[in-house]
């Protein structure tokens, strides 16, 4: 965690590639008194992919519907 006085954030804006360089939260301080806190954005969660990615790795059902609940109607009766 970092703290830097609000004169040094504005002054760090034009720069923020070093204000946020160490990847952690900043905290703003006016007059010694914590006034805002500043989060990295993390990236995503390995193993989080898109929808069509997970789509795409499932099996098709070979069997069709109608014919499985027959089935199970034919099962339970």
């Amino acid at each position: 965690m970092r703290t830097v006085t609000i004169r040094e954030a504005r002054e760090g804006l034009s720069h923020l590639e070093q204000l946020f360089a160490d990847g952690d939260e900043v905290i703003v301080t006016r007059r010694g008194e914590p006034v805002a806190r500043i989060l990295p954005i993390h990236p995503p969660k390995p193993g989080l992919g898109s929808l069509r990615d997970f789509l795409a790795s499932q099996a098709l059902q070979t069997i069709p519907s109608e014919a499985l609940l027959a089935e199970d109607r034919e099962n339970h009766c």
